[in-house]
């Protein structure tokens, strides 16, 4: 990716900072999540006491992009305002993060309050409710959800394939919320069977048109990942939402576990060598940088 003319909008990457203005990590403590373990292996070399915005900087500056977007980090945090709060203080300092997508239970009857803490803060778009339990059909939680248009939140959500009718029908009835289908579906196998059920699962929710594919953490189920390995992923997520719905993200530091920071950036240009410039240049930046205001967006 050095010395690439493409310049770069990295939408998926995470900062950590236990202990610091009440944040809590609560995956990153000792010992690790259970589930995080099954899927990403033995994770340790990431619990680290930190990994702030100046670590990223300097970790990327071969390939530094040209803005950040910063996704929930902070597990089990009393206030999810306070990570906010923080990030807008790096931002003020570094300018790193250029966005933030926030946490917020959108099933909790005060979350609207919540909503408004976190809007105080320039850098909010969006949320992300991390949750694996029957949400979709939740209408406490659709209510909360349907908070999010009339304030310009994007919703970043990780469905399971066999949910993506639900999903499709709550984007649906919601178009005026942008769905931001994070890490390409979580695809958690890479053989043939399951890919023509991903593929499907891509299709039903680029049918509505308030749907984008984020393209982001390929490596945490394909740990000895290849550019051609992950060549038909990408280029599915592409083919169903078109080149100008989907859009990269690194999934730093996590995905560090599998790639140095050149060798994806570069997987990916490699991945679309033979799209238009216009194309790579969408999905590069300009898509992301429309999507979430950020940039020339």
């Amino acid at each position: 990716m050095a010395g690439s003319p493409l310049r770069f909008t990295d939408t998926h990457v995470h900062f950590f900072a236990p202990g610091e203005a009440g944040l809590e990590y609560s995956w990153l403590r000792e010992g690790g999540d259970p589930g995080e373990t099954e899927v990403l292996g033995e994770y340790g070399s990431i619990r680290a006491e930190r990994y702030w915005p100046e670590d990223f900087v300097a970790e990327s500056r071969f390939c530094e992009p040209d803005a950040v977007i910063h996704v929930q980090a902070a597990v089990g945090t009393p206030e999810p305002i306070s990570e906010t709060r923080w990030l807008q203080e790096c931002n003020e300092r570094l300018g790193v993060p250029a966005a933030a997508i926030a946490a917020a239970d959108l099933s909790a009857p005060g979350v609207e309050e919540v909503l408004e803490e976190h809007l105080r803060f320039p850098i909010m778009r969006g949320i992300r409710d991390l949750r694996y339990d029957d949400y979709l059909s939740n209408p406490d939680w659709e209510r909360g959800f349907a908070l999010l248009g009339p304030r310009g939140l994007v919703c970043c959500d990780d469905p399971q394939i066999g949910e993506a009718e639900l999903a499709r029908d709550l984007a649906r009835r919601h178009p005026d919320v942008t769905v931001c289908l994070d890490h390409a579906l979580v695809p958690s196998r890479r053989d043939d069977e399951y890919f023509v059920e991903w593929r499907r699962a891509l299709r039903v929710l680029a049918a509505v048109e308030n749907t984008v594919i984020k393209i982001s953490g390929l490596g945490m189920c394909d740990h000895r990942w290849t550019v051609e390995s992950l060549r038909p992923w990408v280029l599915a997520c592409i083919e169903e939402f078109g080149a100008e719905r989907a859009f990269f993200g690194t999934n730093w530091p996590v995905d560090r576990l599998y790639s140095s920071y050149p060798d994806l950036l570069g997987a990916y240009e490699e991945i679309i060598s033979g799209f238009s410039r216009g194309e790579q240049e969408a999905l590069f930046a300009g898509n992301a940088n429309r999507i979430f205001r950020v940039g020339d967006g």
